[in-house]
């Protein structure tokens, strides 16, 4: 296990430049010119030259790599182009925000899904599946934004059941008050989708051989399907929390946006929208890094949930 794990991040290096390179080469040659950004429609040559001096444009592109990479190392991406924010502050500061509307999402999709999807596939075939399988195909027909605005118009304006907008600095308030109609429409709008995929994970381990084998020793379906059939379908289905994870931390830009939820997801839109590279560029870096690292974890799951993966 250890000579493994160190293998996989010595692996991770020659990725992480890759990724490096193709980041600072691409917001060089095809993003635009910083300072011409900064210094706006009315700015001077003489004005664009100084803000390219500021920022280290005049130097050799080796040592502007190089200043690239000591920010990645040091977290220190100076400050935002539009707020004037510490880029490191906007992140200890947005984050939170985000964590507390999207766990709670993961969780609640997760949590759903399984045991309906492991249901619906013991009763393969059956007016119940076919009913459910239907209900997830109309509900994966609709937009989210529909969802957004039916939800906010019933539940917010119409019942009054929760808020429609709003944020705090109490994490409790914003659990209890302002987080729980995102979450209950972002969990009505992505259970569609993990459920028909759980389904097909349930499906294929149904079939397999060791389940007629556990009937005909006299198990319980109970026990077929909790200690045989959904021990075996964990592998897929931890690949697919593992590919979910990094969205967490980005966050929903369409649930921000609506929600007026101050996370990271709407800041990484605003920064889109304002041309903020060093927002862009540390949330790009920092999340190929969160994904290799999210792989590595999946990856080490597989062996505790199954002895028989072997790492290699």
């Amino acid at each position: 296990m250890a000579a493994y794990l160190i293998r996989r991040l010595w692996q991770m290096v020659p990725t992480l430049a890759g990724v490096v390179l193709l980041v600072f080469f691409l917001f060089k040659y095809f993003g635009g010119d910083p300072a011409e950004v900064l210094g706006g429609l009315n700015a001077s040559p003489e004005q664009i030259a100084a803000i390219r001096q500021q920022l280290g444009l005049d130097e050799p592109v080796l040592y502007q790599l190089w200043i690239f990479v000591k920010q990645i190392l040091t977290f220190d991406w100076g400050k935002s182009w539009a707020t004037n924010e510490a880029v490191s502050n906007l992140f200890a500061t947005r984050l939170p925000a985000t964590l507390t509307v999207m766990i709670p999402i993961l969780v609640l999709e997760v949590l759903l899904a399984l045991p309906i999807a492991m249901w619906v596939a013991y009763r393969r075939g059956s007016l119940t599946d076919r009913m459910i399988m239907v209900v997830t195909t109309v509900a994966l027909s609709i937009s989210f934004l529909v969802y957004v605005i039916i939800g906010q118009y019933v539940f917010g304006f119409q019942l009054g059941w929760f808020p429609v907008q709003g944020w705090s600095d109490s994490f409790w308030k914003n659990l209890l008050t302002y987080a729980p109609l995102p979450v209950l429409l972002a969990v009505a709008v992505s259970l569609a989708p993990q459920t028909r995929l759980y389904r097909s994970f349930f499906l294929d381990e149904l079939g397999q051989d060791y389940v007629r084998t556990a009937r005909a020793k006299g198990m319980t379906e109970g026990v077929v399907l909790f200690r045989h059939v959904l021990r075996n379908a964990l592998i897929p289905i931890l690949t697919n929390i593992g590919l979910l994870l990094p969205g967490i931390f980005v966050g929903s830009f369409l649930i921000e946006v609506f929600f007026s939820i101050p996370g990271l997801g709407r800041e990484v839109l605003l920064a889109v929208n304002r041309s903020d590279f060093p927002v862009i560029q540390a949330v790009t870096i920092y999340l190929a890094v969160l994904t290799m690292f999210i792989n590595l974890m999946t990856d080490l799951a597989y062996k505790l949930v199954d002895p028989r993966v072997v790492l290699k």
